[in-house]
């Protein structure tokens, strides 16, 4: 049984009753959970896969493949790191170092404060002007570390 608060296990149950009986329901149950908490519980994938007549391995399997899934509540401020090789080419691996350092988390870790989580992508589609980021919906191009600095001092 999910041992998340009554309001958490709630939301999980609505979308399991919601989905159950439509094939390929779980991405859309998935996705509902997602936008209604923030993340999918890992303490109601158990209860996910039985209303789903699907295995845990095969819920955990969909979670952990799609990005856009988590288990623990992204921060206020998502920051994705452009790890392809164009943006490698011209400092992401230094930069990638500095970011992990400032913000004292490492790919998929939200920091203690909860303002920001990171996020590696494989290409922001600005590979003339790399190393990139992209903060929300702002693609942000020649990042070096006292550009992530301004960055996050105006967050």
């Amino acid at each position: 049984m999910c041992s998340s608060s009554g309001a958490t296990a709630a939301v999980v149950s609505a979308a399991v009753r919601k989905y159950a009986d439509i094939p390929g329901g779980l991405l859309p149950l998935l996705h509902e959970i997602q936008a209604s908490l923030g993340f999918v519980p890992r303490d109601c994938v158990a209860d996910i896969a039985t209303g789903m007549g699907l295995s845990r391995a095969e819920v955990h399997g969909v979670i952990s493949f799609y990005h856009d899934f988590h288990y623990q509540p992204s921060g206020q401020n998502t920051i994705h790191l452009c790890r392809a090789e164009a943006c490698q080419a011209v400092g992401s691996r230094k930069l990638e170092a500095y970011v992990k350092t400032r913000l004292g988390i490492d790919f998929g870790g939200t920091t203690t404060d909860g303002r920001f989580s990171l996020e590696p992508v494989y290409c922001l589609g600005n590979c003339a002007c790399g190393p990139s980021i992209r903060i929300g919906d702002d693609v942000i191009a020649r990042v070096d570390a006292d550009r992530f600095d301004e960055l996050l001092d105006s967050l």
